[in-house]
């Protein structure tokens, strides 16, 4: 059976999450982040930069925070249109003296990095243009370098008032902790038709549709075998990738059935599980 390649204009929708504390965790969004409430009922939250849910938080009371050495998420990245946009972030999270866990120059971006107060990761970025991409001997070659603080913070000459991140704003990539990145790279690639873009220290794999730098993050830093979160933490409980052309989505969950991979109907798409126990919305719309 050849290999049902992915829609190049696949892309990723919302991610959705346990935290402990609603409340809690609508502040630091809409206040931290600048992510406008889009609706809440029945104990949970859809969280979006416009009118398009990027996040949806699921309260369970009891859960512990984000708990380590688990597969799951390791972060989710929100993608900002521009560097002014990422520029106001940036001075918003300073002046409300929100805790930055990092920020890096990857060559294709610029990236900060927080968590949010149950410990999961998020990533705030923006792209530079493809043509400034590095490559090297014709492959993507993604660093890992400091960022330029101070030429970020100045980026954004508008100096206009904070009113949340930039509506453009969109849900870029999701970085994920697998439990082994030979069977997650083989799941991606071979099985969902996505590209392999770059290998990172034989601990990270990079996967994308459409020639982007990468639409999933796969790494094994929570350890190899790592088994899934407890359902008594805060963890990802799913996560949408949508494909707009429908005749390729059918093609590749035949796909997925033919290898013995369990695909179940939702309301408006396909439920997959990878091999480390990571659930994947598989959506026509979103």
């Amino acid at each position: 059976m050849n290999t049902v390649k992915m829609d190049p204009a696949m892309r990723c929708g919302a991610v959705r999450l346990v935290v402990r504390d609603l409340d809690r965790s609508l502040r630091y969004y809409q206040e931290r982040i600048g992510l406008r409430l889009l609706r809440r009922e029945d104990g949970a939250a859809a969280l979006g930069a416009d009118q398009s849910e990027l996040l949806t938080l699921v309260e369970q009371p009891d859960a512990l925070p984000v708990q380590r050495a688990h597969t799951g998420l390791y972060h989710f990245a929100l993608l900002t249109p521009d560097r002014a946009a990422l520029s106001r972030v940036l001075n918003h999270l300073i002046a409300t003296q929100t805790p930055i866990d990092g920020a890096s120059d990857h060559g294709v971006s610029e990236a900060l990095y927080l968590s949010d107060p149950d410990g999961h990761g998020i990533e705030i970025y923006r792209d530079r243009p493809q043509r400034e991409w590095p490559f090297v001997r014709g492959s993507l070659g993604m660093t890992t370098d400091p960022l330029d603080l101070h030429g970020l913070l100045a980026a954004d000459r508008t100096r206009a008032l904070w009113e949340g991140i930039d509506p453009r704003t969109v849900m870029g990539h999701i970085h994920l902790h697998v439990a082994d990145l030979a069977a997650a790279e083989r799941f991606y690639v071979d099985l969902l038709g996505l590209d392999l873009m770059q290998r990172f220290g034989g601990q990270a794999a990079f996967v994308s549709a459409g020639g982007y730098h990468h639409h999933l993050g796969l790494n094994t830093w929570a350890g190899i075998g790592a088994p899934p979160p407890p359902k008594s933490a805060a963890r990802l409980l799913d996560f949408q990738l949508i494909v707009p052309d429908s005749t390729i989505l059918m093609r590749i969950i035949e796909q997925l059935q033919f290898f013995g991979i369990e695909a179940n109907t939702t309301a408006d798409g396909w439920s997959v599980l990878d091999p480390s126990g990571n659930r994947i919305l598989l959506n026509h719309l979103g």
